[in-house]
């Protein structure tokens, strides 16, 4: 057993086993979404500046994609949506990027999109809101009427699709992430640890890969942001 994980017993029989380092870093994202969220809309000006200048730039950004996938109609509703997955998704991605914290050979400190468990976990609400929105766009009837159109016997792939899509969306996450900072783990400990010449030839690499690694997370947090509104344009809109 994984030392962060705690496990919960009933009747002697284990039912729910918990990683307390996933459940720190998920809350600590949290906490910095909101308070970004927080001060960027506490004074807000007719001329915007500072960090409600970057969260009206998001707010257009995030507007684009929706539009790129649907007709406004349809996707206004879900601007708050989008804005708050992108940020919690891009914020999950970087925080283990500037440091790692281990105790007793226990990684605490880390991005929590490196876990395949809350990538999935993720993907998995995103995919359950499409289906939700779906029935609510189209009503029971007319929303399993798409699962059989244009022809009936591309029901099981369609099926077969819905968990495809699952695995895929949070599986991309996941590889992308926990491969950049595994890399950089390995570059340290390879590198740093040799000495002198190992300290210094590791500065400059370790920080252009931490640049790299900066922007494989951005194009991530949009890469799932945007197939987000593909998954949703899919089941809310009438001409898919």
């Amino acid at each position: 057993m994984d030392h962060t994980e705690k496990v919960y017993y009933l009747f002697g029989s284990e039912y729910l086993r918990v990683d307390v380092s996933s459940v720190l870093m998920i809350a600590i994202t949290s906490l910095i979404v909101f308070i970004i969220a927080v001060a960027a809309t506490r004074r807000l000006a007719l001329k915007p500046t500072g960090m409600q200048n970057m969260i009206e730039w998001v707010m257009d950004f995030v507007k684009n994609i929706i539009k790129s996938n649907m007709d406004w109609k349809d996707g206004g509703k879900f601007h708050m949506l989008g804005m708050t997955i992108i940020f919690y998704v891009l914020i999950s991605n970087l925080l283990g990027l500037p440091f790692s914290i281990v105790v007793d050979g226990v990684l605490w400190w880390k991005s929590p999109t490196a876990d395949p468990i809350i990538t999935l976990t993720l993907a998995s609400m995103i995919i359950a809101l499409t289906h939700y929105y779906g029935v609510k766009q189209k009503g029971v009837k007319g929303y399993f009427k798409g699962y059989v159109q244009p022809m009936k016997f591309l029901l099981p792939l369609k099926i077969i699709e819905e968990f495809s899509n699952t695995l895929t969306l949070g599986l991309r996450l996941y590889g992308n992430i926990y491969a950049g900072e595994l890399l950089l783990s390995l570059l340290v400990g390879s590198l740093a640890w040799t000495g002198w010449a190992g300290f210094i030839a590791a500065i400059p690499l370790t920080l252009a890969w931490q640049g790299f690694s900066i922007f494989i997370g951005f194009i991530q947090a949009y890469i799932f942001t945007m197939l987000t509104f593909v998954y949703m344009s899919h089941k809310v809109s009438d001409e898919h």
